[in-house]
């Protein structure tokens, strides 16, 4: 859990500083988000879901290992995404309904960008790798996949909120009398 934290707060100040923020100047709340869902989640969720793959597919053959990446990158990777926007939703105290459309405007993107990135990972990870040992080389990978993440997820936040702003703005009354004969 521990690792996963560091990785997922790691993973945040890389995404903010690849945004264009000064190295040291970075949003602490925002990378505190990120390393708190990786910590209570990542961390415990993938532990149980390696040893629940392993039960699943419990044989041997070769295909096993392509069957278990495209279990992965379907099933897990839906669930997983959606619960680390889900709760950085709820860490940022949007509404409910805020959180959803961002979920469904995010969900089939994220989850075709991982398609980049995870099953050449997860060759090695269910062909290679030890099942004690999973989590420790995905949470190595998950660095890059973080960094990813944090960026996507907190662009569309950061667009949204700008926008609501923007309208607030200009649905506001005029201040200058003058203004209202425009």
């Amino acid at each position: 859990m521990t690792i996963s934290g560091v990785v997922y707060s790691l993973g945040d100040w890389i995404a903010q500083c690849y945004e264009g923020k000064p190295l040291f100047e970075f949003d602490r709340a925002r990378m505190f988000r990120s390393g708190l869902v990786g910590f209570t989640l990542h961390g415990s969720l993938s532990h149980f879901y390696y040893q629940f793959c392993e039960e699943l597919f419990p044989f041997k053959d070769w295909w096993v290992v392509p069957a278990k990446v495209v279990f992965d990158q379907t099933a897990w990777s839906a669930v997983w995404n959606s619960i680390y926007y889900t709760v950085l939703g709820f860490l940022r105290f949007e509404s409910p309904v805020s959180i959803f459309k961002e979920l469904a405007a995010t969900f089939w993107p994220m989850l075709t960008a991982g398609w980049k990135l995870w099953p050449f990972a997860h060759l090695i990870t269910y062909g290679v790798i030890p099942v004690e040992q999973r989590l420790l080389w995905v949470d190595c990978v998950e660095l890059i996949w973080v960094t990813i993440l944090s960026t996507y997820s907190n662009e569309k936040s950061e667009t949204r909120i700008s926008e609501a702003t923007a309208d607030a703005s200009s649905n506001a009354l005029p201040v200058n009398p003058l203004e209202v004969t425009k």
